[in-house]
């Protein structure tokens, strides 16, 4: 029995239609995302070597800045990876405003249960 899923006679590349010039410019796109995510995750382990944790507002400022970073890439990776980035800006911002305020969210969940957390710890020692 024959598998019908499998690529056969180079049928994929057949199926390609666009040109030489587009090709190279698809592969320049996916080496310029690759190096954009690859530079910031290279900041942002640099950031966890260099900095110590014994500095209490350095330290802070790190974490949102790791936060933001992270952000930064997820968001891009949905931008050209998901194809949102060719779209137009209303829809854009309708799909990216949810998932911007549920971060808001968890992020503010996070802080107030943290620090009644560091209150409670507190005032038992």
């Amino acid at each position: 029995m024959e598998r019908d899923d499998l690529i056969v006679n180079d049928s994929y590349a057949m199926a390609a239609h666009h040109s030489e010039e587009a090709g190279a410019a698809i592969r320049k796109k996916i080496w310029m995302v690759t190096a954009l995510l690859t530079l910031i995750t290279a900041v942002e382990v640099g950031m966890g070597v260099i900095f110590k944790r014994s500095e209490t507002f350095t330290w802070t400022a790190i974490k949102w800045t790791f936060i933001v970073m992270t952000l930064v890439k997820a968001a891009y990776i949905v931008l050209v990876f998901m194809h949102l980035g060719d779209e137009r800006s209303n829809l854009k911002r309708a799909i990216i405003a949810p998932y911007v305020m549920f971060i808001c969210y968890l992020l503010f969940i996070a802080i107030t249960e943290g620090f009644g957390h560091l209150n409670s710890f507190n005032t038992l020692h």
